[in-house]
């Protein structure tokens, strides 16, 4: 199925990249959301206000971002012969895998904020500061793998 996208391919890419950004801002938002809310526990006018905004976040950017991120890059990946055994995708194929992981840790991230709409804090504001900086680090290895394409 490789090149099943034709003349398509470049707006199909476009449009992925687009959702891809989308997704990354509300997978850098969201953690430092958690924090504010965190700290916000004791007061329940401050936690509903965060539990509103978070869900906001969930229902506008994160999940249709991440529902199309996904099937862009899939259909993207069937273009390129993923599935067809063309060889020199590693980088791909590794790619794949850190989508999978930012896929895990939007569902970690989403888990949370359900925990502290129930009061139910289990990290601290530092560790959940440190969370934070895992889209970033998965961006750049994603953006390398994709523009070096290293193996």
């Amino acid at each position: 199925m490789t090149n099943l996208l034709g003349a398509s391919y470049l707006w199909v890419k476009a449009v992925h990249i687009v959702f891809v950004i989308f997704w990354m801002a509300g997978l850098f938002m969201l953690p430092r959301y958690l924090v504010y809310h965190q700290e916000g526990l004791g007061d329940s006018a401050e936690e509903a206000r965060w539990t509103k905004r978070e869900g906001v976040l969930r229902r506008i950017i994160l999940t249709p971002s991440l529902v199309i991120v996904w099937g862009l890059g899939l259909l993207l990946a069937v273009n390129a012969g993923l599935f067809d055994g063309v060889p020199g995708l590693g980088w791909l194929h590794a790619k794949l895998l850190l989508v999978v992981v930012l896929s895990g840790y939007h569902g970690w991230a989403i888990g949370y904020t359900r925990k502290l709409a129930r009061g139910h804090a289990t990290l601290t504001g530092r560790q959940l500061r440190l969370i934070n900086e895992v889209p970033a680090l998965a961006a750049i290895l994603i953006v390398v793998l994709v523009v070096v394409k290293p193996f």
